[in-house]
């Protein structure tokens, strides 16, 4: 099987062999948000057809332009004289090299910020309204086709559990990587169970403690989840199926993505009869059992 960092990889090469290509590039780097956006992972080449360099974390925080891309969601453009008047310290630190301007645009995919990208000029362009409409019309497509091989790359969370016995009830549903997606999940989840007739409370707190996993999922994976809601044996399982975030996979990473976010997992771990996390190479499967 072919992985999500595999996948990732390969659009970081096709990206930046397009972005390389453009007139008077000199280099391109591509930046994906991870951590709950509090870092970015990037990666860079001079040319196409260049093996990038290895993927590095840089701090969503720093005063970069490639920050403000992804903070505001607009363009920043400009000769690096128009770009030191709002990041100076960045403008200092490419002083002895042959950048004269640099585009960092936003990577977006429907109405989500993945990340964005930067290419820095040789020459100074006219970055008249059209070409910048030309760079942000790059960065949604780039970010449609890293958006769209994160979701092909989810595998659904049974294959991560177990097999289902025969006569069990089985449902399973995709969450877009947005938070606003939680409340439409919890309302599935318990649509499920009221037609399973399990009772009231049980399906408050199953809705509850997957709200908390799918949160996880989608602030600290920078994807979207596969959830499974399983009835069988008197139990009701529910599993939610996250990517890793766009990387080579670090234990820092890892961990990352089954962080507490509010009470959070110790209130799983004391509603649930028994929870855990499964990791592999393409992602996490976050999981818990409550006795029907």
């Amino acid at each position: 099987m072919v992985s999500a960092v595999d996948h990732t990889d390969a659009w970081a090469r096709d990206s930046l062999d397009r972005l390389t290509a453009l007139p008077g590039v000199r280099r391109a780097g591509v930046a994906l948000m991870e951590g709950g956006g509090r870092r970015l992972n990037f990666t860079s080449a001079h040319h196409p057809g260049e093996e990038p360099a290895t993927w590095c974390h840089l701090d969503a925080y720093d005063d970069v332009p490639l920050n403000t891309a992804v903070r505001s969601g607009r363009p920043v453009v400009g000769s690096m004289g128009r770009v030191s008047r709002t990041h100076p310290a960045f403008v200092e630190r490419q002083q002895g090299t042959e950048t004269q301007a640099l585009a960092a645009v936003p990577l977006v995919y429907g109405n989500r910020t993945l990340g964005a990208y930067v290419v820095f000029y040789s020459t100074v362009p006219t970055f008249r309204d059209d070409e910048v409409a030309a760079l942000c019309e790059l960065g949604a497509s780039l970010g449609a086709r890293l958006g769209e091989a994160q979701a092909d790359h989810v595998r659904t969370p049974g294959a991560a559990v177990r097999t289902a016995e025969p006569g069990s009830l089985v449902v399973e549903f995709w969450v877009p990587g947005d938070p606003a997606a939680v409340g439409p999940a919890r309302r599935r989840l318990r649509d499920t169970l009221l037609l399973w007739d399990v009772d009231a409370d049980s399906t408050e707190t199953a809705a509850l403690c997957m709200s908390e996993l799918v949160t996880n999922a989608v602030v600290h994976s920078g994807s979207g989840c596969w959830v499974e809601v399983l009835n069988e044996s008197a139990a009701i399982t529910v599993a939610v199926r996250s990517a890793w975030s766009p990387q080579t996979v670090t234990e820092a990473a890892a961990s990352d993505l089954m962080q507490v976010h509010g009470r959070g997992l110790q209130l799983v771990a004391e509603l649930t009869a028994r929870w855990g996390s499964e990791p592999d190479d393409d992602g996490l499967t976050a999981w818990f059992v409550l006795e029907a």
